[in-house]
Parts: C-alpha cells; sequence; structure tokens
C-alpha cells in the first residue's frame, strides 16, 4: 500500500507545558490560526449579514441523511411557557404550560426551523387560550413552516376549588389536563381534551368478604380501596369546559379523592365508599354511560387504572365509544403516566 503523507500539527514543548514553540513549516506540518476567542457583545449582524449565514436545515436534498422519505411528525417536546386559559365562569387563569408542536416533513425537505413553533406561540402568549385558538396558533406555525399539516399539545394542571364533605371547608384540587389540536391540510381542525380524574375505588368483593367475616366469625375487617384513575380523552366541535368533564366524572364515580379532610369528612367519605363500590370494569361502564348522553362529545376513549392496595399489580380497564377512532391499545408507558405523584 502506498505511504501517503499526513499533514499534522506538532508542537516542540520548551519548559513548562504552557509554553511552547512551533517548528518551521515544512510538508508535514500546518500553519495553525488561532480563532479570537473573545466575546464580541458589539456585534450586531444585520439583516443582509444574516441571509448569508449557513442553514443547513433548510439546505438541499442532497444534504439529507438517510432515506429521503417523509416524516410524519417533527418538531419540540415540553417547551414550557406560562399561558392564560378561559373558565367556564367567564374569568381566565395563567398556568405554566408544557407544549408539544410538530409538523409533517416532505421527503424532499432536509429539515424545519424547530424556533419558528416556539415563536408562533410567544406571538398569541397573551391572548386568552381555548381550545379555538390552538387553531389559529396551528395556522401560524404551519405555514410558516410550509407543512401539509400541524399539530400542538398543550399540557398543563388545572385548578378547581373542592369543597369538603362535611366540614364546610375547600380547597383546590389539581387536574392534569391535555388540550390537542390536529390541523390538517385541508384545514380541518380537530379538537381533543385529554382529562384525568383521581378517585377511590372500594372492591365489592373485597367488601362482602370482609362483610362475611365480621358477621359470623366476629372479626375486625378493612376491605381494600385504593387510589385509582381514570384518563378520559374526548373529541368534540362545540366547546366541552374542563369544569364539565370533572362534573361528568363525579356523577359517575361519587368517590373523587378529597383535599382538605376533618373527621366527619373522613366519615363521610367512608359512607361514600362503601355506597359506591367499584370493579374497574364498573368504573369504565358508569363513566361510557355520562359520555354517550353528551351531545357535544363525537369521539371518545375511557382508561382506568385501579392501583390496587391488595394485589401489587395494577386493575385497568379501556372502553371506546361506538365507532371510535381512538386506539383501544394502551402501550405501558401510558398506563405507568397514570400513576399520580406530586
Amino acid at each position: 500500500m502506498e505511504n501517503k503523507k499526513k499533514f499534522v500539527k506538532k508542537y516542540e514543548w520548551v519548559g513548562d507545558v504552557s509554553s511552547y514553540k512551533e517548528p518551521e513549516a515544512n510538508e508535514h506540518s500546518v500553519k495553525y490560526n488561532e480563532p479570537d476567542r473573545e466575546y464580541d457583545s458589539e456585534y450586531k449582524p444585520t439583516k443582509e449579514d444574516i441571509e448569508t449565514f449557513p442553514d443547513l436545515q433548510n439546505g438541499p436534498s442532497s444534504l439529507i441523511q438517510g432515506s429521503p422519505v417523509e416524516i410524519q411528525q417533527v418538531g419540540i417536546h415540553n417547551f414550557r411557557l406560562p399561558l392564560r386559559y378561559k373558565k367556564k365562569n367567564g374569568d381566565s387563569i395563567e398556568l405554566e404550560t408544557k407544549v408539544t408542536g410538530t409538523v409533517s416533513l416532505e421527503a424532499h425537505k432536509k429539515g424545519i426551523n424547530m424556533s419558528r413553533i416556539m415563536r408562533s406561540f410567544y406571538e398569541f402568549k397573551d391572548d386568552v387560550f381555548s381550545i379555538d385558538k390552538l387553531g389559529t396558533v396551528l395556522a401560524s406555525y404551519k405555514d410558516k413552516l410550509k407543512s401539509f399539516d400541524a399539530k400542538v399539545a398543550l399540557k398543563f394542571s388545572y385548578p378547581i376549588i373542592q369543597p369538603s364533605l362535611r366540614s364546610g371547608l375547600e380547597g383546590y384540587q389539581y387536574y392534569d389536563v391535555t388540550l390537542e389540536g390536529n390541523l390538517d391540510k385541508s384545514g380541518v381542525l380537530q379538537k381533543i381534551i385529554h382529562f384525568d380524574f383521581v378517585y377511590s375505588s372500594a372492591c365489592p368483593c373485597s367488601y362482602e368478604l370482609a362483610e362475611f367475616a365480621r358477621k359470623y366469625r366476629n372479626k375486625a375487617t378493612v376491605s381494600h380501596s385504593q387510589r385509582s384513575v381514570t384518563r378520559i380523552s374526548i373529541e368534540f366541535d362545540e366547546l366541552v369546559w374542563i369544569e364539565d368533564l370533572k362534573e361528568m366524572c363525579d356523577k359517575a364515580l361519587h368517590t373523587e379523592t378529597q383535599v382538605i379532610v376533618k373527621r366527619e369528612d373522613e366519615m363521610a367519605f367512608a359512607e361514600l365508599n362503601g355506597s359506591y363500590l367499584k370493579f374497574v370494569e364498573d368504573a369504565a361502564r358508569l363513566l361510557y354511560e355520562q359520555l354517550s348522553e353528551n351531545k357535544k362529545v363525537k369521539d371518545f376513549r375511557i382508561i382506568c387504572s385501579h392501583q390496587e392496595s391488595l394485589h401489587s399489580h395494577d386493575a385497568v380497564s379501556v372502553i371506546l365509544a361506538p365507532n371510535s377512532k381512538f386506539c383501544a391499545d394502551v402501550p405501558h408507558e401510558l398506563w405507568s403516566s397514570l400513576i399520580h405523584i406530586s
């Protein structure tokens, strides 16, 4: 094999390591120009200057690495900013919001400018947000990025005052909510809300066994119940308020976990659990009954997870609206996300 000459920088060290001298240039060495490492705080590029800057993301298709195919979604996840949301009573509330924003990418395009998605939100940051406002934001960054379609999800924790059961006290209950908007190439906006509701589920079987042991063997017993979570996802055209979803869950399940509890409230909660015993199958069907009766709900999916105090595993169920377009297959990661921690 023919030997090829390598041009490498060689230093000749003299004295301590902080000083050296360069060898004279020859065919085996090249001159090294040390860049200026002092930050230039005075440099303000003009618009014309910026036009000359390299922009690989908008480069030609020859720069594509891998297969030159369409990418269904590309964008940003967990970009955070405070946004204002309209409440059912007409007021508004500012909440920290985690944003996921994506667009489709055509096969011949190298990439997108991610910051344009974020800049689109900052253009509307002082507005009051609703699911319909998402359509305006989606249209904005879909146009900026010259994409066929665009998607966005806004995740936040929504506070609603909850009165105690008997003591007359009240406190804030927080609900995990995600507003999702999907704008297709025809300009049609699909509107979805995902809403988490945390409740107690007392096991009917455990209750009957405990009562049997108390009655026939005079044994003190405690039937098992556990913190449980439902995530209901609904598609709609006419606005469905977050407060409406909470009310539907309350009406279906009756045993929402409490915020401020005195002894009389704890007694009331025990009585509620005894009055509304339910398996995970029951919870799903009770919620189905409420959602199917609401004419504003076009489509829905109900996921329930009873995080067992008896077992080392959870009891789960999924139920869909008739002819639903939601997926009944729930991945492991989604089930895990239902475990609510502070």
